[in-house]
Order: structure tokens, then sequence, then C-alpha cells
């Protein structure tokens, strides 16, 4: 979680190291912004960044004092001063909660509406400079990111990676808090990138940053749809609701998202051909845009179909993938037909960001993702896997994975550990109970990040819909609720050729209890119980 303003811990500040210097007055031409009170926008002031956590402003920033859900961002205006800010724009409410300071405000009447185009143009519009990709979509992100970036890599171009896991500049790690940061930091990210000789930028892009404006004011080259499936509803009032959030970045609609240039959509799901049939419409009506569709469906027409998938050693699979002028084989080390979209999606990203297919297709087959699909292997003699899956659909899809792969071996039992996130979408608990329930002979429910509710409320409606799966349809359902003592457990009850799956948090790093977060590493976790496993199994 990103530190609140006026905290006491400084979160990261990445900024070019020679930002430009724009005059206030610019900044309140270019927004329509008014000076507070009578004064007029002096015109020696010179802004050369922006920023709306205190905590985080540098010298020569222009401080934005945001309404916040809990408070008004320009109760921290003082604070943004002392820190060097040498202006403050605000909204009119903001204007009265300041009163008297010693640096100009400007007020506008929807200052977070402009924040994106204004953070753009003070880093002198870094995105126009840069091939920018950017995935949305239910489930895939993560890993259509991965795939896309390596592929682009392979074609010669400097590349940066922004999403869930990490991000990453030119193949150097930095701090991320958010799968899409806030404007402000994502424009100055961006003039960093342009400083170090990045090209291609492959960034996931969440359904809260569409509607938030996390990402107005960005340029895309290509944006990319995977599928939409239940989540996110805690946030969003409705599947439409959340469909509408996901289509800004393909189609004009009144938010100051501005569409991608060439969009390619995966038309497996309902969603997907929805928004490709609006894509159409809108590319027709402008005559500037560009659909590619994706399916791996069979009969489901498009312009890359995937077939002939066939499984591979220890995991790894293959498929053909034919597009324009394209017909190739496509290996991957990601078992799973959703990661056979996924590696379709990539391909045809690559191809339309301007990356030579076959190039492409290759990196492809030596993508590792962290915390999707990742073996850990102490010499146990069974299938030991984590997966970020946590939505219901991704469930499903990695259960059934799994159990193919059982199949494909004569047998052998699956176990799932599992829980559900505190403080978000309720209704997708009891979903995940029975997506678990349906295909697992043993599914443990555990705690997850219960966050601030009570964690036996969390996994007695996982229960609910574990059991409200006919008992001739399920395995056997227990519930331990600590996370480290469930893994154990399922490692305990797994034998040579089983498979075990712990479900839900992935590559995280922390277990978030009451507003704590405390270290916990499924992989760290599953390794220690596996090596015990294997220790005691030895000796006796």
């Amino acid at each position: 979680m990103e530190p609140r303003s006026g905290s006491s811990i400084p979160p990261q500040v990445l900024r070019p190291s020679t930002p430009p210097v724009t005059s206030l007055r610019a900044v309140a031409e270019l927004t329509g912004a008014r000076p507070a009170g009578a004064a007029e926008v002096p015109a020696q002031v010179g802004v050369t960044g922006i920023e709306q956590r205190s905590n985080a402003v540098l010298p020569g920033d222009l401080f934005a004092g945001l309404a916040g859900a809990h408070a008004h961002g320009a109760r921290f205006a003082r604070a943004a001063v002392e820190q060097g800010a040498v202006a403050i724009l605000t909204d009119p409410a903001g204007a009265e909660l300041i009163g008297e300071i010693d640096v100009p405000v400007l007020v506008h009447d929807a200052p977070r509406s402009i924040l994106g185009e204004l953070s753009s143009a003070l880093y002198g519009d870094p995105s126009r400079t840069l091939r920018i990709v950017g995935i949305t979509g239910t489930s895939g992100k993560t890993t259509t990111s991965y795939l896309v970036e390596a592929g682009l890599a392979a074609a010669g171009l400097r590349t940066a990676l922004i999403g869930t896991i990490e991000t990453r500049i030119g193949g150097d790690r930095v701090p991320s808090a958010l799968t899409t940061p806030e404007a402000p930091q994502l424009h100055a990210m961006f003039a960093v990138m342009v400083e170090r000789g990045v090209q291609a930028v492959v960034m996931e892009v969440s359904s809260h940053a569409l509607a938030l404006g996390r990402v107005d004011g960005v340029e895309f080259a290509v944006g990319a749809f995977t599928n939409l499936s239940q989540d996110h509803l805690d946030f969003h009032a409705g599947f439409e609701d959340y469909f509408a959030a996901k289509r800004r970045l393909f189609v004009l609609d009144g938010s100051a998202v501005v569409p991608a240039a060439r969009s390619v959509v995966c038309v497996d799901d309902e969603w997907g051909v929805r928004l490709a049939g609006d894509i159409a419409v809108a590319a027709a009506a402008t005559g500037d845009r560009e659909l590619i569709t994706v399916a791996t469906r069979p009969g489901v027409p498009a312009d890359w179909v995937a077939s002939a998938a066939r499984p591979g050693a220890a995991g790894t699979q293959e498929f053909a993938a034919s597009g324009p002028g394209a017909n190739m084989d496509v290996r991957l080390r990601l078992p799973g037909a959703y990661n056979i979209a996924n590696g379709l999606l990539a391909l045809a990203v690559c191809t339309a960001a301007g990356a030579d297919p076959a190039t492409a297709a290759r990196a492809l087959g030596e993508v590792d993702v962290p915390g999707r699909m990742q073996r850990v292997d102490r010499g146990q003699g069974f299938l030991a896997v984590v997966d970020y899956a946590h939505k219901p659909a991704a469930i499903e899809s990695v259960v059934a994975t799994l159990r193919a792969l059982l199949a494909e071996q004569g047998g052998g039992r699956l176990a799932v550990v599992v829980g559900a996130g505190g403080d978000r979408d309720a209704g997708k608990r009891p979903l995940m109970g029975a997506a678990g329930a349906r295909g697992a002979d043993l599914l443990i429910i555990t705690d997850d990040n219960p966050r601030g509710e009570d964690p036996a409320v969390i996994r007695a409606a996982v229960r609910d819909g574990a059991e409200a799966v006919p008992a001739a349809e399920r395995g056997q359902v227990r519930e331990v609720g600590d996370r480290a003592d469930a893994i154990t457990a399922v490692v305990d009850w797994a034998s040579a050729g089983d498979v075990v799956l712990i479900a839900g948090k992935g590559h995280e790093t922390g277990q978030e209890i009451s507003g704590v977060k405390y270290p916990f590493d499924d992989r760290e976790v599953l390794a220690v119980a596996l090596s015990r496993k294997t220790r005691d199994l030895t000796h006796s």
C-alpha cells in the first residue's frame, strides 16, 4: 500500500534528472485553472514536477491537493510547501481549507480530471516518444505483460515493464506499490524511461486506473484485452460498469483517456466479442484506429487463431499460431488453455507493436512468470505449484489445467489451498469456494489477506460456497485458518504422483491482517514444508 499523505515514511520518488521548467502561467493556460482570490498568476514561478502526496514533494513541484475518500489533500498543503512546493493546485473547497499561504494557489473545479494531461505536459509528454503497450482484462494481464516484454526485447527494443509484480526499467527493478501508478508518478516514470533510452513500455492497466484517471494523458501505441470475469465488484457498480472502465482503453467515451491506436482483443468470451464490435464501430467512424482479434476457441473467426495445442514435458505446451502472413509453432513454459490465450494475445501484440512474429514467438518459450503456475521442488515426488488465482474463473482454469496434467500422467489426486481477501468483492467468496471444491480431492480453506475484516467470516463465506457443491461432485473440505498451517497440512496429505496447488497470493511477499502487513511468501512457506517432508521421508 502507498503511504498516505502526511505519513512519516516518505514514498519512493522516481523523477527525471533534468525535467523541463514550465511557468505557472503556462500551467494555468493549459488547464484553465484560475488563481485563488484576486491575485494574478505570477510570471516568475517555474514548475519542474507535480505530486499529490505531500511527503513525496520535491523542490519546484506543483502540489495537487485533491479531495479524497477520507480527507482533502489540501489539508497537507503547508507540509507540501515545507517540502519545497512552489504552487498549489486544488478545487474551491481545497482553496478554502488552505486559506492564506506563501505560494500561489490555482483553483480548478475538477483538478483530478486534468491531472493526467497536466502531468504529461510538465514532463515533456514522454509517452509520445515511447512505444507504450497497455494490457487490461480480469485475468492474464501479468502473464501477457511478461510475454510481450520478452518478445519486444528479443526484437531489439530496450524495454520497461510496469505491473502487479514489479516495475523494471531497462532491466533494473524499481519500487512500485500499485499495478498502475497514479498519473503524476506514471508520467514522471515515463520521463525517466526516456532519459534511460527505453523504447517500448509494457504495462498492466487496471480497471481502477482507467476509472480513476491514472492513465489520463498517456498515448498508447497498442491496447490489449484478455478477458472479463467477476472481480472488483466492490469498486464497480456491476459488470456493465466494470466493462465500461476496461472499454476506455479502446473507445473514446468522454473521459480523458486517449484510446489506443491499435487494439488487440481476445474474443474467446462474450465481453471480448462485444468490445471488438464497439471498437470496429469507432474505427469505422474515425478511420484512425486498427482492430486485431485473437481467438483460441475452435470455429471462432479472428485475425490470429491458435490450433493443435499439445502438452510437452514438465508442464510446457506448444500450439500452432496463424495470423496475417504468419504461421508458426509457439512453445510456452506455462501450462493451461488460458495460457495459450495469453501466449497468442502476446504474439499478436508484439506484431502490432512492430516486432517480427517469428522472433517474438521464440522469445515466449523462455518466459517464466513469478507466482504464476510457479513450481516449488524439494525432491518431494509430487508437483507443488503456487499461483496467483484469486478469482472464481481463474481458480476454475488453474484447477482444470492441473486436472489435465494428472490425467496425462495416468492418475493422482489434487489438493487446493485457497482463501479470499478482506475488504474486497465479497460476492466472489462463495464462488471461489465452489470452484475449488468441484475440482479438488482436498480443499483447504484458509486466510488470504483478511485486511480489516474478521478472517473467520471470510472463511465461512468461502466454505459456504464449497459445501453448496453436491457431495458427489466435490472432495473433502477442511478449514485451517493459519495459512502456514494450511500449507503444511496439504503437504503432509500429498503422496507421490499427486498435485498440490497453493492459490491466491502468488508472488506476494506479505499477508495483511488488521491493517498490518506481515512477511509471508507462499513459495517460501511451501518450500520449508516440502523440505521437512522430504527430510522426514529420507530418515524414516
